[in-house]
């Protein structure tokens, strides 16, 4: 179902968390889930993954995860502080001590001269607190877009798992 690449990088997040007994949980809005499935296409994959939030609406952002709903209005759901309070909620709000957030453009519209199709703000919470990406893939088409976002994504498990 996941290109190759994809299912490495998902199989050494599960390997490090088990290995570290820590938990996961994703909140992902242009991901539409795809983390989260990654993560489960590994077997042995529940020992670590204990929720994935998709948060497509800005209300689910809200809603579900905690973020404040004058933070998306001030800043738009495709921003730095948006995604660090996803990334944040998803940990307060499962059992999970880290987590990733995907929020972004996926296209083929949306897009804006400020906030492009291709724009992709990623947060990760772990033990050792936030970090932020923000990618500027182009316009890849949607699906690049979204195989892309969910390399970074896991990329960003591995770095506050520790692994």
């Amino acid at each position: 179902m996941f290109p190759d690449d994809i299912v490495i990088l998902a199989r050494q997040v599960v390997d490090a968390a088990v290995a570290r007994g820590l938990r996961v949980a994703t909140a992902e809005s242009c991901t539409g889930g795809l983390v989260a499935g990654a993560l489960t296409a590994i077997a042995g994959s529940s020992a670590v993954l204990d929720r994935g939030f998709v948060t497509y609406s800005n209300a689910a952002k809200s809603e579900m995860l905690g973020v404040p709903a004058d933070l998306i209005e001030d800043q738009g759901a495709v921003s730095e502080p948006v995604a660090r309070a996803m990334a944040e909620g998803a940990v307060r709000r499962s059992e999970a001590r880290v987590s990733v957030a995907v929020t972004g453009v996926a296209g083929p519209g949306g897009g804006s001269a400020a906030k492009p199709v291709g724009l992709v703000h990623f947060a990760a919470s772990g033990p050792s607190g936030v970090i932020h990406a923000e990618h500027r893939f182009g316009d890849l088409g949607r699906e690049g877009i979204r195989l892309e976002s969910v390399r970074v994504a896991l990329r960003l498990l591995l770095d506050r798992i520790g692994a």
